[in-house]
């Protein structure tokens, strides 16, 4: 007879690996997604979006969009989208999904400074936030720019050997093995046929919904004729903080609104920028290691400002943990690379120094944090449908 004892104490073994096995994996291998093809992926923008203000810089998003005419977002495929986006089968061990390194409520960032992959190892670079990936006319994808268009950067994720681990091959055939995957096909594209090509689309239509116009600073903006006026929901040093974002340094602001312009503040020319993180450029050449033009040397895509406030860490490689310290680096920490942004450049040829005041630049702060739309995080067009 076995002891009584023997039982209770395997018993609770059992019950450990259980409950660890519960944390470790949230979606079990054969869990169905609850989802919906019914929502709107493709909402009526406002206004302001669609058209210039009449200040010297644009502000209309629309003509930036990156969407190609071959793979414009629908209800349908984008739903198809948000369950590959979150689908843990896609890796190799079955344990993380992409939403694991782009989570909404860091602003589909990461609130590591370098994400973990399958087997725990570290990406090479931080998190870059997806939301407005849609408005980059460049087309360019990653930090260094590695990828031309959204289609293309989806699936290197998933093939990368730190990240998710698969082959090229295997990523149709564990879609292909999910039976809940047929009819979401079927849906987005009119026959349940799996392919590479699809999965890619999908996923990029589902990125490029990740708009929104629901943060303070969008109330505020509905409310006036231009950006440059003073947002009548803000207060006063929000709508200071908006002035100095917005003025160039000649005329005593910062000219951050020279490289994150438009309402989806973006850097929609010349792109890829070098903002003097360092003097020099040793191991990270970003973009000049996918594109070999010297004016790429130390430069890096300029992401969208929208909800930078929810992002735990700032620039490619996280060095930067408040907003506080980005600001005060374009304020008298800017380094003399050689081929640094002239925008960053006095007229001498010295990195700029803009000399803030701490109230200044905290002021500066308080309207990045009104770009923030808090509702990215709980919108089931972009939650994760296996929970």
């Amino acid at each position: 007879m076995i002891p009584f004892r023997f039982i209770q104490i395997v018993s609770l073994i059992s019950l450990i690996i259980f409950m660890t096995s519960c944390d470790n994996h949230e979606q079990s291998v054969d869990q169905e997604p609850m989802v919906s093809t019914n929502l709107n992926y493709n909402p009526v923008l406002p206004s302001y979006f669609l058209t210039n203000d009449g200040g010297p810089l644009p502000t209309r998003i629309t003509d930036h969009d990156n969407t190609p005419v071959s793979n414009p977002v629908t209800n349908a495929g984008a739903a198809l989208g948000r369950v590959l986006f979150y689908d843990k089968n896609l890796s190799r061990n079955r344990t993380v999904a992409c939403g694991n390194c782009h989570k909404a409520e860091n602003g589909f960032s990461d609130s590591r400074v370098l994400s973990k992959g399958f087997e725990h190892g570290n990406t090479r670079r931080h998190s870059m936030s997806l939301i407005f990936a849609r408005y980059y006319n460049r087309g360019r994808f990653f930090w260094d720019e590695r990828a031309a268009t959204l289609e293309e950067q989806v699936l290197k994720p998933i093939q990368d050997e730190t990240e998710m681990g698969l082959t090229a091959a295997e990523i149709s055939s564990r879609v292909q093995a999910e039976t809940y995957y047929e009819v979401l096909f079927k849906q987005a594209f009119g026959d349940s046929e799996v392919s590479n090509e699809r999965i890619a689309n999908a996923l990029a239509q589902f990125v490029r919904s990740m708009v929104s116009f629901n943060s303070k600073y969008d109330v505020g903006r509905a409310q006036v004729t231009s950006m440059g006026a003073d947002f009548p929901n803000f207060t006063a040093q929000e709508n200071l903080g908006k002035q100095l974002f917005i003025r160039s340094v000649t005329n005593g602001g910062g000219g951050c609104f020279g490289c994150h312009t438009t309402e989806a503040f973006i850097n929609p020319a010349p792109g890829a920028t070098n903002n003097g993180l360092d003097a020099l450029s040793t191991s990270d050449l970003g973009v000049y290691e996918a594109i070999p033009n010297n004016k790429f040397l130390g430069a890096f895509k300029v992401p969208s400002l929208r909800n930078i406030a929810d992002r735990a860490t700032f620039m490619h490689d996280g060095r930067f943990s408040t907003l506080t310290e980005v600001v005060e680096h374009y304020n008298s920490g800017v380094k003399n690379h050689p081929n640094l942004a002239p925008a960053l450049r006095s007229g001498n040829g010295t990195p700029i120094r803009l000399n803030f005041s701490s109230d200044q630049i905290q002021a500066i702060v308080a309207f990045l944090k009104t770009l923030s739309d808090e509702s990215i995080a709980t919108d089931e067009r972009w939650s994760d449908p296996f929970k």
